[in-house]
């Protein structure tokens, strides 16, 4: 055959042979862009789990993340790993236990070399951006391709000007001012994944954050705050911000309506604790780790469904990488894909969800464990007590509960944050006291449960290297007043690493 006509069948051949192979095997570019979903995480800040109406509350208006509900699965048992913010998000986004995150108390940044979620996601292919709330130091910014972030003074305390006394207010109050910005100028031709992180509805509180506000008959006093007209007034300031949080929700969602995004898009919709308010917040009630939990999916998810299945906010990271089509195990992560749970609601993920306490403007340390039903807490430092934050200690409704005790007109189970020493073990029936008025740990018909909860947080402890700390971190604020210690009090708070020379164990 001649020279020539042969190159020309083996160039025939070579092309055909290309041309199968792109057939079989296209451009993981292409194929990716053609399969991933986007998906937008969507943090609230410091809202409590039934604070709206997906979750019953009969008052607060929040049309939008009820209409979340509505259009997609929510979670009856999710819980997050601790009852702080920064260490919150901070746990979510490397899907690692806080106790091993190196920033497992409040203001800690992330350290050098973190992995997250959101830098393997950058790395095959994502456009990852964050909007809003940040709160987790510098190391882990160049995880993201893009951060809008919000003043840091609506929720570290500044100093005072000309003698006033001084609040957290950011110029962007709401903290969700960029997050239309995020999607529009987000570019078209790659999947995306948005860390999208309000500052509501976390204090301080002032009037007009909701057009019509709220009215004191509104409110729901739960019954481990009393009944006085402060707390309701507290109360109502806070049903707004959530409003006003509900407000961005929704243009969130329509949004990528707009640029016909939504189909393909994972909406996660959490709280990074609960409420902010005394025995809620920083705790390990329900009121402190306990969060609202909705995914919205038009592709994947099927409408107006609920499920029974325990999650926990470590599990987030595996969920989104595997959503993604991203080896799980990158980031090392110590949860587990509820992935599957999005498809087949009534399937079980978990039997137990595990959280943590650590040092949030006072010193604490606790650990609990849940199941669906029960939830097992262990007290580490009972003599110490159960301090709310302290900007919650500025608030009108522990002002107000200082007052009531003084003069000996709090329940019992309202005097729950003074009481020192406080019991080194609390057990719950969550199912019959969703209250958590009631410790059974010395009931003779928990014990078996006591028992069961006992070993699964044993176990728990010695598999992800959990110990106690060899020294107490020094309290920042006043216990009663709330006001800041500057003896102690440094801002920026240094890291883990400054003050005890590790970012594991001390």
């Amino acid at each position: 055959m001649p020279t020539r006509y042969f190159s020309l069948l083996l160039l025939f051949v070579c092309v055909a042979f290309a041309n199968i192979s792109h057939a079989q095997n296209p451009a993981p570019n292409q194929a990716n862009r053609q399969a991933r979903p986007n998906l937008v995480l969507i943090i609230a800040d410091d809202m409590n789990w039934d604070d709206c109406g997906a979750y019953g509350h009969p008052a607060i208006r929040t049309p939008n993340i009820d209409r979340l509900a509505k259009e997609g699965l929510c979670f009856e048992h999710a819980y997050l790993t601790t009852n702080s913010c920064s260490p919150s998000r901070s746990s979510i986004l490397t899907g690692k236990y806080p106790h091993n995150t190196g920033a497992e108390q409040l203001h800690w940044p992330l350290p050098e070399n973190s992995k997250t979620f959101a830098g393997e996601l950058k790395r095959s292919g994502y456009y990852t951006a964050a909007a809003g709330k940040w709160h987790l130091g510098d190391a882990v910014k160049g995880h993201f391709d893009r951060i809008y972030e919000a003043s840091t003074a609506g929720f570290v305390l500044p100093s005072g000007k000309n003698g006033e006394p001084a609040k957290m207010v950011a110029a962007q109050p709401s903290g969700c001012e960029d997050w239309e910005n995020a999607i529009d100028q987000r570019p078209r031709d790659k999947p995306f994944m948005l860390w999208l992180a309000a500052l509501d509805p976390h204090r301080e509180y002032t009037e007009g954050a909701l057009d019509p506000p709220h009215t004191v008959d509104d409110v729901i006093v739960p019954p481990h705050l009393p009944d006085t007209a402060d707390v309701r007034e507290d109360l109502r300031l806070y049903y707004d911000e959530i409003g006003r949080l509900d407000t961005n929700v929704g243009k969130v969602v329509a949004k990528l309506k707009e640029q016909n995004a939504d189909d393909n898009t994972m909406i996660l919709f959490i709280s990074d604790n609960g409420r902010p308010f005394p025995r809620d917040k920083t705790t390990l009630y329900d009121g402190g780790i306990r969060t609202p939990w909705i995914v919205r999916w038009p592709a994947k998810v099927k409408a107006g469904e609920n499920t029974e299945a325990l999650v926990s906010a470590v599990d987030i990271g595996a969920t989104f990488l595997e959503l993604a089509g991203v080896d799980v195990d990158s980031i090392a992560n110590e949860g587990s894909s509820f992935a599957d749970i999005l498809t087949h609601p009534g399937r079980t993920h978990r039997d137990y969800a595990f959280a943590e306490d650590h040092w949030h403007d006072y010193e604490d340390h606790g650990r609990c464990v849940m199941t669906s039903q029960f939830k097992l807490i262990r007290n580490d430092y009972p003599d110490l007590a159960s301090t709310p934050s302290a900007d919650a200690g500025r608030g009108l409704s522990w002002q107000d509960m200082l007052r009531l005790n003084r003069d000996g007109k709090l329940s019992e189970q309202q005097k729950a944050c003074f009481r020192s020493p406080r019991p080194k073990w609390e057990l719950f029936d969550l199912a019959r006291d969703p209250g958590e008025l009631r410790n059974r740990i010395d009931d003779p018909a928990y014990a078996s449960t006591r028992k069961l909860l006992t070993k699964a947080l044993e176990d728990w402890t010695t598999r992800t290297g959990d110990y106690l700390p060899s020294r107490r971190t020094p309290d920042e604020f006043d216990r009663v007043t709330g006001e800041p210690d500057h003896s102690v009090r440094i801002r920026p708070r240094p890291s883990k690493k400054t003050m005890f020379g590790t970012n594991g164990k001390y």
